[in-house]
């Protein structure tokens, strides 16, 4: 078996969308001769705690680990928040945004380069090349963000002459809230600049769809391999849930601002007109919302239709999914669109429930869907296609035939992804 050494911030039991798609790539790996040693913090800052995710670790996965030190004991001190809450990556607010939150943002995009885990970067560096000089590994996978992981990656590749493989699970400075970071024009340098170091210098580049490849060749000149994220065929194996009596509109994860469907809003807004509809339909939200979300649903009268659940663990949201009648998948409104694949979207593949989509028609989570036969995507200000599509599916609610869809989804498996990275990391050694 050979060896490949993962440098990874989110590892269980923290949970949330970026520990799962190396949880699971571990998790088939060693089908494929290969060996996972993940690294990764040993008092990290996970914005969510998910004991269940403990028990999917694979067997033969070597665990090893380092402290960190992270600023957000002041961050939290100066924001007002509570020693024991958790500070969510991305942003995401339960309220206007305050002067102190604008001058966090402020010093994080332009103090803390490329991320607040950046005091992690010469301590794992120095931890990795000690373990390296005792432990021999064939390759190492560092995936971002947080892309602090990309710098201890390449210093210590640089020191023990390692093949390296750069994995972005999402963009650097093509992220959506790149231009919400106010930064400076030196910060902003400096950001590009550490991304082109790791572009120019990693073994092999993968990221997590065809639009995202495009943009990261475009920057670095060089070939992008795309290894999507997937679902687990396992992980609806064990359990079946019930549908829900009540015709449920589902949506799991996060939802910023730039997610705001507003169009769904105004469908539904006209449908409750409808007695029948009125007393059927329920919103499920389930995770972190932000607080313009919560204000939409009030603007557009349908409050007393939500509920909202700010956590499951992964287990009990899978089987909220197939319990739905009807999953929503909001893609973010913003100039990096067209490449945004949410981690969400595979696992509604694999509940086998019907998708709308609202996001660019052209864009890869809209040929996903397309290429699945999961469900359409819908343009941001297409309410009225929305709305029919709506009527449609409850239609068919109404007369117990809103059926299961079975498209061409184990192209998109967990296992076929960690079959496709097993052949890169095989090709680099």
């Amino acid at each position: 078996m050979k060896r490949v050494l993962i440098i990874s911030y989110y590892w269980p039991p923290a949970g949330g969308g970026g520990v799962q798609r190396w949880l699971k790539m571990t998790k088939y790996l060693p089908e494929y001769g290969w060996t996972p040693v993940i690294y990764t913090p040993s008092n990290g800052e996970a914005p969510v705690v998910d004991q269940s995710l403990v028990n999917q670790v694979h067997p033969e996965v070597e665990k090893i680990s380092s402290p960190i030190w992270e600023p957000y004991t002041f961050y939290k001190r100066f924001t007002g928040k509570k020693a024991s809450e958790k500070v969510y990556s991305g942003f995401i607010n339960d309220k206007k945004e305050s002067w102190t939150q604008k001058l966090s943002v402020f010093i994080r995009g332009n103090f803390f380069i490329p991320d607040a885990r950046k005091f992690w970067i010469k301590p794992g560096a120095k931890f990795l090349t000690k373990y390296l000089s005792e432990n021999k590994v064939d390759c190492i996978v560092s995936t971002g963000p947080p892309h602090s992981t990309h710098l201890i990656a390449y210093k210590v590749a640089k020191k023990t002459n390692t093949p390296w493989v750069a994995d972005f699970r999402d963009p650097w400075t093509n992220i959506d809230f790149y231009n919400q970071l106010r930064l400076t024009s030196w910060a902003d340098k400096k950001h590009k600049k550490l991304e082109q170091l790791i572009l120019q210098n990693a073994s092999k580049i993968v990221t997590v769809s065809n639009s995202w490849a495009d943009d990261f060749k475009n920057l670095s000149n060089r070939d992008v391999t795309v290894i999507r994220n997937g679902f687990d065929h396992a992980d609806f194996e064990t359990e079946i849930a019930q549908l829900d009596e009540k015709f449920t509109i589902c949506h799991i994860g996060s939802m910023n601002s730039d997610r705001n469907p507003e169009a769904l809003w105004i469908a539904l807004k006209n449908l409750v007109s409808n007695p029948q509809f009125d007393q059927s339909l329920s919103i499920k939200l389930i995770g972190q919302v932000d607080h313009s979300i919560f204000q939409s649903i009030e603007q557009y009268g349908l409050t007393a239709y939500l509920n909202h659940i700010p956590f499951l663990s992964h287990k009990d949201a899978l089987l909220a999914l197939q319990a739905s009648q009807v999953l929503m998948l909001p893609i973010n409104d913003t100039p990096n669109s067209l490449g945004v694949v949410p981690g969400k979207i595979y696992e509604y593949l694999g509940a086998r429930r019907p998708v709308v989509g609202i996001g660019p028609l052209h864009g890869d989570s809209a040929q996903i869907l397309h290429d699945s036969g999961a469900g359409n995507m819908f343009a941001y200000d297409s309410h009225a296609e929305i709305g029919v599509r709506i009527q449609s599916y409850f239609d068919e609610y109404s007369k117990k035939e809103l059926k299961p869809k079975t498209g061409q989804i184990m192209q998109y498996s967990r296992k076929a992804m960690a079959k496709s990275y097993s052949e890169l990391l095989q090709n680099l050694t």
